[in-house]
């Protein structure tokens, strides 16, 4: 008998796919313990959010003629640290005004892995504020002509009003949750501008910039808060944004090695330092600090956005250091959404071409954002579209949610990537998971409804995907 499964279409009521998507995440609740496997599909074309439905693996002799994706676990790649998205401050002040009920609610589904949950497992967050905070602001800002190279006035204060206490509930879902750093700017005291945009770290500063990553740790350590890693600077070629700075890459390579690396030794800080933190235009930047060997000894690896270059980019960085990780830490959604076309092109890109590119994680941009996409700093950005639209107690799930949510509720830390044949129709990318379990994510990448296999060793499974769609097969 030919086995199958089916995909339960969802009528959307005044639904629009041209802005954000308003439907609640759809699971099958019943699923029996029998099951082979299932599959969790998003199709834009039929109105279909990340719905589940049960199927089952046939003999080869029973398969048809149609294209093959076949999963070879003899090949292994990469292990995974997690996928989620950048908890920005303005992400946290939002979620930290809701009704705590609500917030709960939302947070549980967010990061809890169990029932309706999308168990998101990885976190960047800002060291300062981003240019998603509604307000510019350091640990140790100070008065014009003022300096403070003892840091005798750093306080992660500003932080304890909304990022602290929304982290703390999310440990208490998910206390396994990596967390990574990441800064704007330094204080302004510190830079040759003076300014919190653009400028340049002064060389007589670089013990107490240093030293200033050793406070943030350490004290965030104190909130019950562990920072997993840090990267050094935010999109260092990109001083125009605000807050910022410019870092090229000697510079970095010469702060690291005098004095963070040398500083995070004696200290005892075990936080991973992860050096770039931009786009893949521009590999030669992490491999110049790579190179550097009295840099690149304290190195774990290269972070990488892509406003810029393609992410078959970093396959050629791991090449050249494969003893070295890469990790992908950004990517924003332009307001008002576009489900089909953001959805294909983030998972196709990123959650399939970065961990097929060697990426140990994959984190999209903003959390959240109001239904104006704010806040913002000014000279922040003002087209960032959260994952989740907050509105007081109300909730919108954007097509950021849905990218995440097709690898990071399966993909759990500890997997590993497994080889599959992939091809412009059917990109795809597979894991096997400490569990045991296999994931397959696939999207379809053409203009029509494709039916297809997937095969592992002697069994094969028939499927489908409309065009556009994806596909997360667990079994």
């Amino acid at each position: 008998m030919r086995l199958y499964f089916a995909i339960i279409l969802a009528v959307l009521n005044s639904f629009s796919w041209a802005s954000s998507v308003q439907k609640s995440v759809c699971f099958d609740q019943s699923e029996p313990s029998s099951a082979i496997g299932y599959a969790w599909i998003t199709s834009p074309e039929s109105n279909v959010l990340f719905q589940s439905s049960q199927f089952n693996f046939v003999s080869k002799s029973q398969r048809n003629n149609n294209s093959e994706i076949i999963i070879d676990p003899s090949h292994r790649f990469q292990t995974i640290d997690g996928f989620g998205n950048c908890l920005t401050g303005g992400s946290a002040s939002l979620l930290h005004r809701m009704n705590p009920d609500k917030r709960r609610e939302i947070l549980n589904e967010l990061f809890a892995v169990n029932g309706n949950n999308i168990g998101i497992s990885y976190l960047r967050i800002s060291i300062g504020a981003s240019d998603l905070d509604d307000q510019v602001f350091s640990y140790d800002d100070l008065a014009q002509g003022e300096s403070d190279p003892e840091l005798k006035k750093f306080s992660i204060a500003p932080d304890r009003i909304d990022l602290i206490p929304i982290l703390k509930e999310i440990l208490a879902i998910n206390p396994a949750l990596k967390i990574l750093g990441s800064p704007w700017s330094p204080p302004t005291w510190m830079k040759t501008n003076k300014s919190s945009k653009g400028g340049s770290l002064k060389p007589e500063y670089y013990d107490a910039y240093a030293n200033y990553f050793v406070r943030y740790i350490q004290e965030m350590k104190g909130e019950g808060i562990a920072i997993d890693a840090i990267t050094i600077q935010n999109e260092p070629l990109h001083p125009g944004n605000n807050p910022s700075m410019f870092m090229p890459a000697q510079e970095q390579a010469l702060f690291i090695k005098r004095s963070l690396g040398p500083v995070f030794k004696a200290q005892k800080i075990t936080s991973k330092i992860i050096i770039y933190d931009h786009n893949a235009d521009r590999p030669d930047y992490p491999l110049a600090i790579l190179n550097d060997p009295e840099a690149a000894c304290y190195v774990d690896g290269s972070a990488f956005h892509l406003y810029g270059g393609t992410i078959e980019a970093l396959t050629p960085v791991h090449e050249a250091h494969p003893d070295k990780n890469l990790y992908f830490t950004e990517q924003w959604v332009s307001a008002p959404g576009n489900l089909a076309g953001d959805l294909a092109w983030h998972v196709r890109t990123l959650i399939i071409g970065g961990t097929r590119n060697w990426c140990r994680n994959v984190l999209e941009w903003n959390l959240a954002s109001d239904p104006t996409n704010n806040p913002h700093t000014p000279g922040g950005c003002t087209e960032c579209l959260g994952a989740i639209t907050i509105n007081g107690n109300e909730i919108i799930r954007n097509p950021a949610y849905y990218v995440v949510a097709h690898a990071s509720k399966f993909v759990r830390p500890g997997s590993v990537r497994i080889g599959s044949n992939t091809s412009d129709t059917l990109p795809n990318v597979a894991f096997k998971t400490p569990q045991g379990k296999y994931v397959l994510i696939v999207q379809n990448n053409s203009g029509i409804k494709v039916d297809f296999n997937i095969s592992l060793e002697n069994k094969t499974v028939p499927v489908s995907l409309d065009k556009g769609a994806v596909g997360t097969y667990v079994w």
